[in-house]
């Protein structure tokens, strides 16, 4: 067997995808404006009705024939129907003399089945070719016409080897059989009425059948008005003409691209017009198809591979969606011009990126999001995860300018605290103490910064803008307060000294975001109302308040009392900086209005950094 023979008996998913689409695109373009060159001869129901059931005698058969090539004019005649059997004497002699002498094509059907037991041969092979020496379908039997018409000078291969779904879309146009070369029927008919010039062949192998015209488009007479010279002569004058049969009761059907039970006299009609078109040189230009599936399948895929990584899974569905759509339009007309070419290559290639490479790209995505989730979760409250998710923000760790207030908080005394403790006590001591200042900054909707060793770095108003981050910043130093408080009288009735907490707290602007290199990365806030934080924090302890607070951070609360400690000049500052403290009694001292103490009831001294 030949590979086009084999591929047929090799049923594909993909084959049939691209053959099930090509017969779509072959619906919508058969054309159904009239072939002027080709002449149907239809032995129907009407004619079988009228003249006599089927078979007939041979010299209906001779006299249909004459009448065409004489009344009609036909410019050659090729009979899609086998005799193995003689009948009439008479009859059959001048089939003979026709098939010798006049523009006749008789038919023969070859079986390319290689698989039975015992092969198929009926009548005696006839019109073998001598210009085709090479190529062709081999054959494993055949059913001829009796040996009366093994003179005949054209006769035509009408046997088929239907795609693995049963339709017929390629005929084979040589067969070879023990070393000889046959026509197709179509083929020995444009030979036949061409001068003496053989048709130089498309293919030597299966030739897909074009269907570019419709059942409709062709000119079908019965084969009875023929016999009774009941349509005009100059209907049939230089046609090429086919005769067949199209009823139900002798069985001729087939399945074709545009419908299952469709009469074989029509295939054959549309192989004859496929090589007038090819003769002619009406057929379409030839586009490089095969290259075009390719080149499109690897463009495809190097855009998916630009594309996905910076969109999201429904753009790339939708990316994909849109290219899949523009090679429908591209194969759609390449399909007319390349014959042998996928057209579902490229959307072959697409399902695979949309079953693959999206769920791939989603799932890297996922697994950004994931690390990105866990590494907010490391500094921020839960409840502003939510927001940010529910916020849409694209890349929320990437630094912006933000309105932040910033804690800063440790342990006074902690070498003295722990420098008596074994390593596992200091450890407790340590943990306990942060604990008492981590829970209020996640329980306020802060963002952990980092730990210092025994204290924190804090800030509210990043990742997400929060109108209110002074009052949430001061009330979780107040609970930090509150909450070392307890820890340090529990260490106290067991022995231990008491603890404190100095906290500086500053608000104003700063860069917050994703800071740091290649190997390590923090997400933290800088600038200068941070670095006028970490300079409260450390003056904290020249004051017997626990919690020092800057100007930036009064001018942004509204929930709370100040109480004004004075003016200082801070290390790194180049003028003096306003410092205030909680008026815890709330009642007994006076509110802040703005107005700087002329003097402060404790001394302070800028200590160092």
């Amino acid at each position: 067997m030949t590979v086009w023979a084999q591929w047929g008996a090799a049923p594909t998913s993909s084959v049939l995808a691209n053959e099930w689409l090509r017969d779509a695109f072959v619906r919508l373009q058969a054309s159904t404006a009239p072939e002027p060159r080709v002449l149907v001869v239809d032995i129907d129901e009407a004619s079988l009705a009228t003249l006599g059931a089927w078979p007939w005698p041979h010299a209906r058969v001779a006299d249909l024939v004459e009448t065409l090539l004489t009344h009609y004019s036909a410019r050659g005649v090729a009979l899609d129907i086998v005799l193995p059997e003689p009948k009439d004497t008479a009859g059959d002699q001048r089939l003979a003399l026709l098939a010798q002498h006049g523009p006749v094509v008789l038919a023969q059907m070859f079986d390319y089945n290689f698989g039975r037991p015992d092969p198929v041969r009926d009548g005696q092979p006839a019109g073998a070719s001598s210009v085709y020496r090479d190529g062709g379908v081999k054959a494993a039997g055949y059913i001829a016409n009796h040996a009366g018409l093994a003179q005949a000078r054209h006769v035509g291969n009408m046997g088929f080897l239907p795609d693995s779904d049963g339709a017929l879309r390629r005929v084979p146009l040589l067969t070879s059989y023990e070393g000889r070369q046959y026509p197709a029927l179509a083929l020995a008919l444009v030979n036949c009425c061409n001068g003496g010039a053989a048709m130089i062949l498309p293919t030597t192998g299966l030739m897909r059948v074009d269907y570019k015209r419709d059942w409709s488009a062709y000119t079908v007479v019965s084969a009875a008005d023929i016999l009774n010279q009941a349509i005009e002569p100059a209907s049939a004058g230089g046609r090429l003409v086919i005769v067949g049969s199209s009823s139900l009761g002798i069985g001729d059907r087939v399945t074709t691209p545009f419908r299952g039970d469709r009469p074989g006299l029509g295939v054959q009609a549309a192989v004859l017009s496929t090589l007038l078109d090819r003769q002619g040189g009406l057929a379409p230009a030839p586009w490089p198809g095969r290259l075009l599936a390719i080149a499109f399948a690897v463009l495809c895929t190097v855009g998916a591979s630009f594309a996905f990584p910076r969109l999201s899974a429904v753009a790339s569905v939708g990316l994909l969606g849109g290219a899949s759509l523009l090679w429908l339009g591209l194969a759609y007309s390449a399909s007319s011009h390349d014959p042998d070419f996928s057209t579902t290559g490229p959307l072959a290639t697409n399902l695979f990126l949309l079953a693959f490479a999206v769920p791939y790209q989603w799932h890297l995505a996922q697994r950004t999001s994931r690390h990105l989730l866990d590494t907010l979760r490391q500094y921020v409250a839960p409840e502003v995860v939510a927001q940010l998710l529910r916020s849409d923000v694209r890349d929320p760790l990437r630094p912006r300018r933000f309105d932040v207030t910033t804690v800063i908080a440790d342990m006074e005394g902690y070498t003295t605290q722990v420098e008596s403790l074994p390593v596992e006590a200091a450890a407790k001591l340590t943990r306990d103490f942060l604990d008492c200042l981590t829970g209020p900054v996640i329980d306020q909707q802060g963002t952990l910064d980092k730990y210092t060793g025994d204290g924190l770095v804090a800030f509210w108003g990043a990742p997400l803008p929060l109108a209110q981050h002074a009052d949430l910043a001061l009330e979780a130093a107040l609970s930090m307060v509150r909450r070392v408080a307890r820890l340090s009288d529990e260490r106290v009735r067991n022995g231990f000294p008491p603890l404190r907490v100095r906290i500086g707290i500053d608000s104003g602007l700063a860069m917050a975001g994703d800071f740091g290199t290649s190997f390590r990365s923090i997400y933290t806030a800088v600038g200068d109302s941070v670095n006028t934080a970490s300079r409260l924090e450390q003056a904290a302890r020249e004051f017997k308040h626990d919690i020092i607070v800057g100007a930036g951070t009064v001018e942004r609360a509204r929930r709370h009392r100040f109480i004004l400690l004075g003016e200082r000049m801070l290390r790194g500052k180049e003028k003096p900086t306003t410092l205030f403290t909680f008026d815890s009694s709330m009642d007994s001292a006076p509110r802040y209005t703005g107005q700087v103490a002329p003097a402060m009831a404790d001394p302070v001294t800028d200590g160092p950094a």
